[in-house]
């Protein structure tokens, strides 16, 4: 016994020494300088372009607030002390600005400790009524915009939970909002209540592959604190205070008010819940409604969406996508599959369009068939309307010209959406007399802005489109060479208005208006200043290089900024892998040297301040041609991808490649665990929250739609796990302990770390609490930036002599 005692004692001891209880830890000053910053605020900008709404809000949340209660059901984070989304970002000051003042005014009556969301201009944009969080729940408020005062109007009692809050009505005196119900039950404290029975799952035998979805009902007390949390009454609430009945309570899902105001489609949650899907997916029931709560009828069912046929461009049968016809007083469009949503049949069009006029009665009128998987309309008048399909599967898309009376439809654009060069733009709308964004339409002539990518930079355009000739005629195009100008929205194609943004490497972004009509004509409305002012003398730029195949690859390359000539400093290559069907798109520039240079909390950019070279945004791309798919040879591809990267600054002369590290975030993580595990070509590599055993995501995963039992050597051959006896290189793994993204469950690094470590692999686990898959604290991050910083001291800059290499083992063939 004494024995076994003192062996349990060792035991306890060895295992002990694999912890280490760190507090939070702040990275070095010079990182901490650049993640610890006031960032300017947000901007909203009225249709006119005459009104500026500024909004504060703190970088990051605290530790704290991700400590609040929260409850995880059907896919939902729920505060259910506040309901309201327990990971809402909030905003903590407004300010307002007449685009031709010089100075915004603060605007008064803001509530203390304000925690503010869900920002709702009002149809006349006079006012924007807006939600106020409290310590005990949600209350709706509306700022004024004229005077720059906001008012209260409801007490703390909001239902925000399932979104669609506070809808306007076409009065602009008048809300609907969703309120807690007077009969809402005690919430099952799920941790200590004692079980009636077990958890029964049941398969009728129909294929459900659904992707691993995370934060699922999972017991009956579940579906009771679901159903208790989505219920609410819908209340009419005034502008001066007053609340009125307007629907009792039900768990209300979407309010969608028509174009003129006179009715209102509610839809709404209706059991069986479902413990495979989220709450997208239960069925629901959408009714019309007239603007004074008359029921008008029932315009949609849709039964449980459990059940699909197999692949992304699955869809269920039914109505679906149902919306308004924006161009139209109260018309509803939806779209319904003619292939019963599976992919696999082969017929002449996927889907059709039809819409139904008020009161929704009368029979529906067939508008538009798609030849694949319908994607959306920009509607303009009763004989032109622009509509979308896409296809995943080619990666293709149609743009549609059809006349919405006589369903004739003809293409006008047909191509490769990864294909950017010849992206033809984005149609320009503006609103209409029902407060609806429509197409900009001057006789025959539309309009269309485009990000302007090409083979020689990027050069953003508006061009005129003659609907009757199909030609076009461009209008403008940006001319910086050292700046980049995006362009937001149109203000007034008939003055030529635009509103633009524009940025450099070292210049903050900024909003201006741009006339099109006059040369230089450019008025700044925004002035604000660069946060990051140790990064401005940073040299960044673009760098282009081939891969073995002859695949035309780019990065965004950073030098540290003590760089001296002719010195070897130690890199960070981050990268992201994307799957393409063919070389011609993969190979296309979309880095853009003249982009501001923000380092964001999951940024490598930080590290030029510590004397790293950083390739940021390297392109590994997974090409799969013809009948091949990416993934069949994934490995070669992405080891292929990172020597070129390596190659290619190794080639300018500035880094010494035995100190070089790879790092990425979520996808980029499972990238990075495959390249130390088939490569010699890193010292050591940072993965945060990535999945590393594919057969956990059985029924696909990323870009690849092919189950674990049709492709079983994919799921074996691209899974890091798998191959972890391979794994001898330093890795550094981070997940977040609440990770909602589906598939990437924190177990995925708990155990790929345990295999690691039972091979002798050098690995640290670092498990951040509260944190989702995308970090949220301010001491998450800057622990994250700390536990970055010494493991790339440690095993990059620092490494100590030039360690036996080891053989690439990839095995994967071409």
């Amino acid at each position: 016994m004494k024995q076994l005692l003192r062996i349990f004692v060792f035991l306890f001891v060895i295992n002990g020494f694999a912890q280490q209880n760190l507090t939070y830890q702040q990275p070095s000053d010079e990182i901490l300088e650049l993640a610890d910053v006031e960032l300017a605020p947000g901007v909203q900008i009225d249709s006119k372009g005459e009104q500026m709404v500024l909004l504060y809000r703190n970088q990051y949340k605290s530790i704290a607030e991700l400590s609040e209660t929260e409850l995880r059901l059907a896919g939902l984070r729920i505060n259910p002390v506040t309901n309201i989304g327990s990971r809402t970002n909030y905003y903590t000051n407004i300010k307002v600005k007449g685009v031709k003042d010089k100075d915004a005014k603060q605007v008064s009556g803001l509530p203390e400790n304000a925690r503010l969301s869900g920002f709702r201009w009002s149809p006349d944009e006079s006012m924007i009524a807006c939600l106020n969080t409290t310590s005990t729940g949600v209350e709706v408020w509306v700022l004024n915009i004229a005077n720059a005062k906001v008012t209260k109007l409801t007490d703390a009692k909001v239902n925000a939970n399932m979104g669609s809050t506070i809808n306007w009505f076409k009065d602009n005196q008048n809300l609907l909002v969703k309120m807690l119900p007077a009969d809402r039950k005690p919430l099952i404290n799920t941790a200590v209540a004692v079980p009636t029975g077990p958890t029964v799952s049941v398969s009728d035998g129909a294929k459900a592959q659904n992707r691993t979805y995370q934060d699922l009902l999972k017991t009956p007390n579940d579906e009771f604190n679901f159903e208790q949390l989505a219920r609410s009454e819908i209340k009419k609430v005034s502008i001066d205070g007053k609340v009125d009945d307007f629907l009792g309570a039900d768990m209300y899902r979407g309010i969608s008010f028509s174009p003129d105001g006179n009715y209102v489609m509610i839809t709404k949650v209706k059991r069986p819940f479902s413990y495979l899907v989220t709450y997208g997916r239960f069925p629901s029931e959408s009714t019309m409604y007239s603007k004074n709560g008359n029921k008008v009828t029932v315009v949609n069912e849709v039964p449980l969406d459990e059940v699909r046929p197999k692949g992304f461009m699955s869809t269920r049968l039914g109505k679906r996508n149902m919306t308004w016809r924006g161009d139209k007083p109260s018309t509803l469009v939806w779209a319904e599959a003619l292939d019963s949503g599976d992919p696999v049949i082969e017929v002449e069009y996927r889907d059709a369009v039809y819409e139904q006029n008020a009161p929704f009665n009368g029979s529906k009128k067939m508008i538009l068939k798609t030849k694949q998987r319908f994607a959306g309309i920009e509607w303009g008048n009763d004989n032109t309307a622009m509509a979308y399909d896409y296809w995943w599967n080619t990666r293709n898309t149609k743009t549609y010209m059809f006349n919405p009376s006589t369903a004739e439809a003809k293409v006008i654009s047909d191509r490769n959406y990864q294909d950017v060069y010849s992206d033809p733009g984005n149609f320009v709308t503006s609103k209409n007399e029902y407060g609806r964004y429509t197409l900009n339409m001057n006789g025959d002539k539309l309009y269309l802005m485009g990000d302007g990518y090409s083979k020689e930079g990027q050069f953003p355009f508006i061009d005129e489109y003659n609907t009757k000739t199909g030609r076009t005629k461009r209008l403008y195009q940006s001319k910086f060479t050292d700046k980049l100008e995006s362009l937001n929205s149109a203000l007034d194609m008939k003055k030529g208005k635009i509103l633009v943004r524009i940025e450099s490497k070292t210049e903050y972004p900024n909003y201006y208006i741009r006339n099109i009509n006059k040369e230089n004509d450019l008025t700044a409305i925004t002035t604000f200043e660069n946060p990051f002012k140790s990064l401005e003398t940073v040299d960044k730029r673009v760098i282009s290089y081939k891969r073995d195949d002859g695949l035309d690859l780019e990065g965004t390359l950073y030098l540290p900024l003590d760089y001296k000539e002719d010195e070897k400093y130690p890199m960070i290559l981050w990268a992201y892998p994307r799957e393409y069907k063919d070389k011609a798109s993969a190979s296309q520039s979309t880095a853009n040297p003249n982009e501001f240079v923000y380092p964001y909390w999951g940024s490598p950019i930080y590290w030029v301040t510590k004397g790293y070279v950083v390739l940021d945004d390297a392109a590994f791309p997974i090409v799969g041609e013809g009948d091949e798919e990416p993934n069949d040879s994934f490995r070669t591809q992405l080891v292929a991808n990172g020597k070129a990267a390596i190659d290619a600054v190794d080639n300018l002369g500035y880094i010494d490649r035995e100190k070089v590290a790879v790092g990425g975030h979520s996808y980029g993580a499972f990238m990075t665990a495959n390249l130390l595990s088939h490569s010699n070509l890193f010292a050591a590599g940072i993965a945060r929250s990535g999945a590393y055993n594919r057969t956990l995501t059985p029924f696909g995963f990323q870009s690849e739609e092919r189950s674990y039992w049709e492709a079983p050597e994919i799921y074996y051959n691209m899974s890091p796990f798998m191959h972890a006896d391979k794994m001898k290189t330093p890795l550094l793994l981070i997940h977040g302990v609440a990770d909602n993204n589906s598939g990437t469950y924190p177990l995925q690094s708990e155990r790929y770390f345990n295999a690691l470590k039972g091979l002798g692999a050098p690995v640290r686990l670092v498990m951040l609490p509260k944190e989702s898959h995308g970090y949220r604290a301010k001491e998450s991050i800057m622990h994250m930036l700390w536990e970055q910083d010494q493991w790339l001291e440690k095993h990059v800059k620092n490494k100590k002599k030039k360690e036996e290499k080891i053989e690439v083992k990839e095995t994967i063939k071409n």
